[in-house]
């Protein structure tokens, strides 16, 4: 019995000692100044979740590629004017479709930029554009049709005079490799036309360098 005593009493006696090692090795530390990297882990805001790509992303990388287009510019009275450009897209982030056109319209060297993306808030597709024929930025805002693999809304920007235009654009996914852009205007009569129309068709993947002998 005694020597049960004894090992009880030890046991007791150990556990106590640990119990003070640890108090006082946690109270030390919050005495100890904290170190630069301490600081900044405890002042740093949580991490905040990154978007990421969603089912309607998949309509924008069927862009990516290069695509030669035929553009047809309609005027009133007269026969459309014809032209040829390339355009091609990439990917940011898996999010964003960034373009870039080049072509010759009425004579002149024209360039182009827009990016394309989906836009969670509002539902819709949501892109902006800049080109050599304007100062201002461009807007749209469209919506899918799955069923008919149709792109459509609005396009807002300044025509040749500052004045703020609203048009309709389409997008027809003819195919795969296949696609059509048409923006309408409002006639002097008040009737909706079309004004352009781009036809764009994947350029085929250049074959890969044959391999040295």
């Amino acid at each position: 019995m005694k020597i049960t005593k004894t090992i009880e009493m030890t046991l007791v006696a150990a556990a106590a000692l640990l119990v003070g090692v640890t108090v006082s090795a946690q109270e030390a530390r919050k005495a100890a100044p904290a170190t630069p990297a301490a600081k900044a882990q405890e002042a740093a805001p949580p991490a905040m979740p990154m978007p990421k790509p969603g089912p309607e992303h998949e309509l924008l990388k069927k862009d990516v590629g290069t695509w030669d287009a035929t553009v047809e510019m309609m005027f009133p009275g007269a026969p459309p004017s014809t032209s040829k450009g390339v355009e091609t897209n990439r990917m940011i982030g898996g999010l964003w479709l960034v373009t870039d056109f080049k072509s010759t319209m009425m004579g002149q060297p024209f360039q182009g930029h827009g990016t394309t993306g989906y836009d969670v808030n509002k539902k819709k597709y949501v892109g902006t554009w800049v080109d050599t024929m304007g100062t201002g930025l461009g807007l749209s805002e469209s919506t899918y049709d799955a069923a008919t693999r149709t792109l459509a809304g609005t396009f807002e920007g300044a025509d040749e005079t500052g004045r703020t235009v609203k048009s309709r654009a389409v997008t027809e996914y003819k195919d795969d490799d296949t696609r059509v852009f048409t923006m309408y205007t409002t006639a002097p009569d008040g009737k909706e036309v079309p004004g352009m129309t781009i036809t764009y068709k994947r350029r085929a993947a250049a074959p890969a360098a044959a391999a040295k002998k």
